[in-house]
C-alpha cells in the first residue's frame, strides 16, 4: 500500500475511478437512470431512515449495503462511542443497491405494494445487520421473514 491513499469502503463516496474506462462508468450512469423508478420506490418505503438510495458500484455478491457521507461518523464508531456512554450524532445511512443481484431484479418486478415494502424492510435489515448493526425491531424482521417464507412455500 506504499504510496496508496486508503479510503474506507463505509464511506458513500468512495473513488475507484482509476480502476473504471470510460465505458464502465457510462454503464454506471445508464444503469442509474433505468432503475429511478425502483430507487424512488424503495425511498418511498423507507422514508426518512436512510438519507439517500443510489445504485452501487462495490457490490458484487450482496444486494445492498449501507454507508455514510464522507464527513459522517461511521456506524460503528456510532456504535463504540454509545457502549462507552458518549453521545453520536444521528445519521441516517445511505441504502446501495446492487442492481446484477437476482433480488433486486425481482424487487423491481414485484407488483404488489405491500410485499414490495415487505421485501424491502428485509433488504435494508439484511445491510444493517451486514454491516454489524442492530435491528430497531427484531420481532418485525421474524415476522416479515416468516411471511416471505410461507409465499414462498404456497402457503
Amino acid at each position: 500500500f506504499d504510496g496508496k491513499p486508503l479510503q474506507s469502503v463505509a464511506k458513500g463516496a468512495l473513488d475507484l475511478g482509476e480502476l473504471e474506462d470510460k465505458e464502465e462508468k457510462e454503464a454506471q450512469e445508464k444503469s442509474a437512470e433505468e432503475h429511478q423508478g425502483l430507487l424512488e420506490r424503495v425511498k418511498k418505503v423507507l422514508g426518512e431512515t436512510v438519507k439517500e438510495v443510489r445504485v452501487s458500484h462495490r457490490l458484487t455478491d450482496s444486494p445492498a449495503c449501507l454507508v455514510v457521507e464522507e464527513h459522517d461518523m461511521s456506524a460503528n464508531l456510532a456504535r463504540v462511542l454509545k457502549s462507552v456512554g458518549q453521545d453520536a450524532p444521528g445519521t441516517s445511512p445511505i441504502m446501495e443497491l446492487n442492481m446484477q443481484h437476482p433480488l433486486l431484479e425481482r424487487l423491481d418486478q414485484e407488483p404488489d405494494e405491500d410485499r414490495f415494502a415487505d421485501l424491502t424492510r428485509v433488504l435494508f435489515d439484511q445491510a444493517q445487520l451486514a454491516e454489524g448493526g442492530q435491528l430497531d425491531d427484531p420481532a418485525a424482521f421474524v415476522r416479515r421473514l416468516n411471511t416471505l417464507m410461507l409465499n414462498l412455500s404456497g402457503e
